[in-house]
C-alpha cells in the first residue's frame, strides 16, 4: 500500500464556509395555507415537499413567480410539488434511466 499525506487541517481552510440550514417541510398544497407561509418557509432555507391535491397551476399561483425571482427552484414530480430555496438544486437526473 503507498503512502500518501492527507493534512486534514489545510483541508479544512478549502471548506466552504457557508453552511446549509433549513429543513424539509412536508406538506399539502390544497389552497387552505397562505402562500406567504410556503413563500416565508423557503426564504428561511427550507425546502418544501408538498402533496397536490387540485390543479396545481391555480394553487401555486400565490407564490410560484417569488420563489423563481428569488432564485428557487420548483418540480412537480409525480403527485408532489418539491420547491427548494436558492443555492438548492433539484437534481433530476436519475429519473431518466
Amino acid at each position: 500500500m503507498s503512502d500518501f499525506n492527507l493534512d486534514l487541517s489545510s483541508a479544512e481552510e478549502h471548506l466552504d464556509e457557508e453552511e446549509l440550514t433549513g429543513d424539509v417541510i412536508l406538506g399539502v398544497l390544497d389552497g387552505e395555507t397562505d402562500p406567504e407561509v410556503w413563500i416565508q418557509a423557503v426564504e428561511d432555507g427550507n425546502a418544501l415537499f408538498l402533496a397536490v391535491e387540485g390543479d396545481l397551476n391555480e394553487l401555486a399561483t400565490g407564490f410560484a413567480r417569488e420563489i423563481k425571482d428569488m432564485d428557487g427552484q420548483m418540480m412537480h414530480f409525480r403527485k408532489f410539488l418539491v420547491v427548494t430555496p436558492p443555492g438548492v438544486d433539484i437534481d433530476t437526473n436519475r429519473l431518466s434511466a
